[in-house]
């Protein structure tokens, strides 16, 4: 398999606490990968090193075997990783549209903008129905599919999730995780953070075990959802 994302020995602080203690993984191009851990175990730096939200201090990112460690942000969404953050993060003040349009800031061509908001309609019908209402009034699923809609509008090959099913109901976790299949049905690679350790690791090629910023333990989906240590700390 190819890798399309790789991290090797990563170090990074977050708010004056290292979080991340050497953390090496990878992705293979076409897989869904997840990260289960505990609140604070370095799930969500580990994303946003990769994304240069987070300035790593030592070890090396690779994007399709370049380098991206410690790039800006806006130029690692430019290269192919988009991510949806935790707690969604929209512009509660900017329509659906507005918002759809702030994710892809880069795109010039204004034919291949609407055919990428089609797509996202597609996949969320009830953002076409909103297409013009305030993002702040939606309620949280919806907030969660336009934050996802907005991290498509820039066609990523790697998409990396945070938390995409907290505090929302059951039936709209099951329509989340559905559209994140058939997203990698379609051919996206998926980096998925999730405290329902459960739902990840059904939908997953392959996890990791993150605790106190390292990887205590790797494998398969199949793997990790039949070991103990794994069901009496995370699936219990």
């Amino acid at each position: 398999m190819e890798k399309i994302l790789e991290l090797k020995s990563i170090e990074a602080s977050y708010g004056g606490i290292q979080a991340l203690k050497g953390i090496s993984l990878h992705v293979d191009k076409g897989e869904i990968v997840t990260l289960i851990g505990s609140n604070g175990a370095g799930k969500s730096t580990t994303l946003k090193s990769i994304s240069g939200q987070v300035p790593v201090k030592n070890g090396s990112i690779f994007y399709k075997g370049n380098t991206i460690t410690n790039i800006a942000a806006h130029k690692t969404a430019v290269l192919g990783i988009s991510q949806v953050p935790e707690g969604r993060r929209i512009f509660p003040k900017l329509s659906v549209k507005e918002n759809l349009l702030v994710g892809a800031f880069s795109v010039k061509d204004k034919h291949l903008i609407e055919t990428r908001m089609k797509k996202v309609f597609e996949y969320f019908p009830r953002l076409h129905e909103r297409v013009e209402q305030k993002g702040g009034t939606m309620s949280g699923g919806e907030q969660q599919m336009l934050a996802i809609g907005r991290a498509l509008m820039m066609q990523p090959e790697v998409l990396m999730l945070d938390e995409p099913s907290m505090g929302l109901a059951p039936i709209i976790v099951e329509q989340i995780f559905e559209i994140i299949k058939e997203l990698n049905r379609e051919g996206m690679t998926i980096l998925l953070v999730e405290q329902n350790a459960f739902q990840a690791l059904q939908i997953a090629n392959r996890g990791y075990v993150i605790q106190t910023g390292q990887i205590v333990l790797e494998g398969t989906g199949e793997e990790l959802i039949t070991n103990k240590q794994v069901q009496e700390a995370y699936l219990a």
